[in-house]
């Protein structure tokens, strides 16, 4: 009987240009959503995405801050 793993594999986020240099090295995996190491991502090694979140430095916002602020009823 195989062994079946119940923790997944945390996700790393890494920045694109990484992901683009270690090209050769990784595949990406559609059930995952993720790149993993070729030939033994199946089971061993990091999970690896798009690092998508931008700092407030990279992005300004100059509109209305709709995030969490105050409401009145």
């Amino acid at each position: 009987m195989p062994a079946t793993r119940t923790v997944r594999r945390p996700r790393r986020y890494v920045a694109r240009h990484w992901l683009l240099l270690m090209r050769p090295f990784l595949r990406y995996s559609s059930s995952r959503n993720a790149y993993v190491l070729r030939g033994v991502g199946r089971h061993v090694g990091p999970v690896l995405r798009i690092n998508r979140r931008l700092t407030s430095r990279a992005r300004s916002f100059e509109g209305v801050e709709r995030r969490g602020g105050a409401r009145t009823a």
